[in-house]
């Protein structure tokens, strides 16, 4: 539902590599590697990561699109290295191969396997795994970081928070009055991304407890944004809400299950006239009491910082499996094995951010326009 920018990704898991292109980018904008990579590295943190990170660096090299460190108004290619292919290359080959490579038979409970089997005919579910693992959320992270750049010039601000993990919650209200950076930058201190240093060693706990026994655990996190100007998205159509679009975009992100903005489970169970935010006059600009639906109204960004939350489910691939049935004999087996993770909650919350990044910077493109970025700042500020 993207209406000015697009942005594609491709690559698998093991593969050689990943590939992203994004258009629509106004020229202009300042971008460097080095930029990119400080997003990348903060998806790569967070307690319960596997293995994998320490074997990849993540570093976006910038193919096209950017001369003398500012975008041209071409499209945008990047592409991210997979040191780890070295390690399957026999498993992994584009061309042809003679050698003999044993099929994977056993779908995953959670996974896209045995729907992506069925979907595609595939006797191998490999196949599958390669293309829905969360290893392609990297790219939509550097993507996520041209347009956070963007915002950045216009001074809106993108940043998360974890809020759960497991059974274990931080129920305290962020304070955005000086911006989300601020924000995202305290959570960024703690291994699992939680503001509160007591939840923050519980949540570590639970997850060191999940590993030992070969499970899992997920979460939720909260993302906001602040410096949001008033009249983002429209009521006019289903596909122009911007809750919509931003529903899209987090909804795609691996093993995340639900969204709300604002307070709006907790809503639906309290009287109208305790849930709407009353609206005031400072003088200059319409001002709100409170916040309870979350900077959007009638699919709108009401002027007031946009928050939402998400749930993720536990990460389906254990490393003590649960039953499944072969694919080709049909025998009753326990799910194939991968390498992973034990939470990636924190991680997910990163690429959320990113996502919401993305969607927020179609939107000012739609509502202000401009070819490049200083046309855009002059569209804004008229």
């Amino acid at each position: 539902m993207l209406t000015k920018l697009k942005y594609l990704t491709s690559g698998e898991s093991h593969g050689k590599g990943l590939l992203g292109i994004i258009n629509g980018m106004p020229a202009g904008l300042e971008i460097d590697e080095d930029y990119i990579q400080a997003q990348l590295s903060r998806r790569q943190k967070g307690h319960g990561r596997g293995k994998r990170m320490k074997i990849e660096s993540d570093r976006a090299e910038i193919y096209s699109g950017v001369r003398l460190g500012k975008t041209i108004g071409a499209p945008i290619g990047l592409i991210i290295e997979n040191m780890d292919y070295k390690n399957w290359v026999s498993i992994m080959p584009v061309d042809k191969s003679t050698k003999r490579i044993k099929n994977i038979t056993l779908p995953r409970p959670g996974h896209a396997d045995l729907a992506g089997v069925e979907k595609f005919g595939f006797s191998d579910i490999r196949n599958v795994i390669e293309r829905s693992s969360a290893r392609e959320t990297a790219m939509r992270v550097a993507i996520g970081s041209i347009c956070r750049k963007l915002l950045k010039e216009i001074k809106i601000e993108i940043g998360s928070r974890v809020i759960q993990i497991h059974d274990i919650s931080d129920d305290s209200v962020v304070d955005l009055t000086k911006g989300a950076e601020l924000v995202t930058l305290q959570a960024d201190k703690s291994d699992v991304r939680c503001l509160d240093k007591t939840k923050s060693n519980n949540m570590i706990e639970k997850i060191d407890s999940a590993k030992k026994a070969g499970d899992s655990v997920g979460g939720k996190f909260e993302v906001f944004a602040t410096g949001i100007p008033l009249g983002l998205g429209s009521y006019s159509q289903w596909f122009d809400r911007l809750q919509s679009k931003i529903s899209e975009s987090i909804m795609s992100i691996n093993a995340i299950k639900g969204i709300e903005f604002g307070n709006g489970f907790e809503n639906s169970s309290k009287r109208g006239s305790k849930v709407h935010d009353e609206i005031g006059w400072d003088g200059e600009k319409y001002t709100r009491y409170s916040n309870n639906a979350g900077g959007i109204e009638g699919g709108i960004s009401n002027g007031e910082p946009i928050i939402f939350q998400a749930a993720m489910k536990p990460i389906p691939t254990l490393i003590k499996p649960l039953r499944s049935i072969d694919i080709i004999s049909k025998e009753e087996k326990l799910a194939h094995k991968e390498r992973t993770d034990s939470c990636a909650v924190p991680a997910a919350s990163i690429i959320a951010e990113s996502m919401l990044c993305i969607v927020i910077a179609d939107s000012v493109l739609e509502k202000f326009g401009g070819d490049s970025i200083l046309e855009l700042k002059n569209h804004i500020n008229s």
